[in-house]
């Protein structure tokens, strides 16, 4: 009896140290979780903070752009599924061409009724509107997206169904593995890092980049990789802004997707601070573009508008705060860039191409002017 004290004692002992153990593990697990939500927190308003005031600083340097509007209701008049994808591939196309820097879809078939109700989707990312409008968007968004990132932002889903066969943008910000430039975009990985180390960043090459922000994985990121770096396996990056590529090197690099409810929400909802400075309307009922004088148009921030399968006129008719009889006077610019043309109607996906094609000549802008 008196040999199995000492045990007990050390039972007590140990059962002691192992409560003081737990409860400093506890301790830790719970510090190192409020860790990891600063680091997220952090991460948020560090991406925020690239968005908006990254955007700002540049648009300080005259980047001047051209956004479009096209109505989603245009994929309601292809015939099936495959057609309405390639529709909105031709979009894509030849916003690309034109470097396009933004794309609205907006809905040109007025408030949304109870018996609609049923034809209209929430999305995550983009948010609440028609099945058409959504569908134009989320191909949009999917074409501009690097190939090598697609399978992180893009699950299966029903609207990109035959996506996969659409011709390939070939935008500069599409590159392969082994081309080499100064900029790439990439997704911040969930690799295990030290805390306040910075992350590491998928950029399409066979190493991931370490960056020196710490930011919440599944982010997509424009990187700037300096090219003199001896290791080649573990490079070294810096988060820029999405524009500062265009900033620095003048090159092309993919267009943005809003959707917009209505007509006014796309004049009015403009991401640049000063707004739209140039906002042309196409129609037939406009003026001829051969009246328009070479790099008679300057601009900074320039919107085209395009109209449906009714026409601009019928969208500026159903959108609830335009109440205006002359649609030219919503616009600086009501154009026909097609005078005298063959068939009685013009798609939108082509006049996206002939207006873009016409005006290249017409518009100048502000930056070229000041140089």
């Amino acid at each position: 009896m008196s040999a199995a004290k000492p045990e007990v004692k050390n039972w007590k002992e140990y059962n002691r140290k192992r409560k003081e153990f737990r409860k400093q593990w506890k301790e830790e697990k719970l510090t190192k979780k409020m860790k990891k939500e600063e680091l997220e927190k952090e991460s948020k308003n560090e991406a925020q903070k690239y968005t908006e005031e990254g955007n700002t600083k540049y648009e300080r340097r005259d980047i001047c752009t051209i956004s479009i509007a096209v109505p989603g209701s245009i994929l309601d008049n292809a015939q099936s599924p495959e057609l309405r994808t390639y529709l909105a591939g031709q979009i894509a196309r030849a916003a690309c061409i034109y470097k396009v820097d933004e794309i609205v879809v907006f809905d040109d078939k007025g408030e949304i009724t109870e018996d609609e109700k049923r034809k209209v989707k929430k999305d995550d990312m983009l948010g609440e509107a028609r099945l058409g409008c959504l569908q134009l968007a989320r191909i949009l968004q999917y074409l501009e997206c690097p190939q090598y990132l697609r399978k992180y932002f893009f699950p299966i889903h029903k609207d990109l169904q035959y996506a996969g066969v659409l011709n390939p943008l070939d935008a500069p910000h599409h590159l392969r593995q082994e081309d080499e430039f100064l900029y790439r975009e990439g997704i911040v990985t969930n690799k295990p890092i030290k805390a306040g180390r910075g992350s590491q960043v998928n950029v399409g090459l066979l190493n991931e980049v370490h960056v020196d922000k710490v930011l919440m994985a599944g982010l997509r990121v424009t990187v700037k990789i300096p090219s003199d770096q001896p290791n080649r396996k573990k490079m070294k990056g810096i988060i820029v802004p999405p524009n500062m590529p265009r900033a620095e090197t003048g090159i092309y690099w993919g267009y943005n997707v809003k959707l917009a409810k209505n007509l006014t929400e796309v004049l009015t909802n403009c991401q640049y601070k000063e707004g739209y400075d140039l906002m042309i309307g196409t129609s037939d009922k406009g003026t001829s573009i051969d009246e328009i004088k070479a790099k008679s148009l300057k601009y900074h921030h320039c919107l085209i508008v395009f109209g449906g399968l009714t026409g601009l006129e019928a969208a500026i008719d159903v959108d609830p705060h335009l109440n205006i009889d002359d649609s030219s006077l919503v616009f600086d610019k009501y154009i026909n860039t097609c005078p005298q043309q063959g068939s009685r109607t013009i798609r939108t996906e082509e006049a996206i191409l002939l207006t873009l094609a016409e005006l290249r000549t017409k518009l100048v802008a502000k930056e070229i002017l000041e140089k």
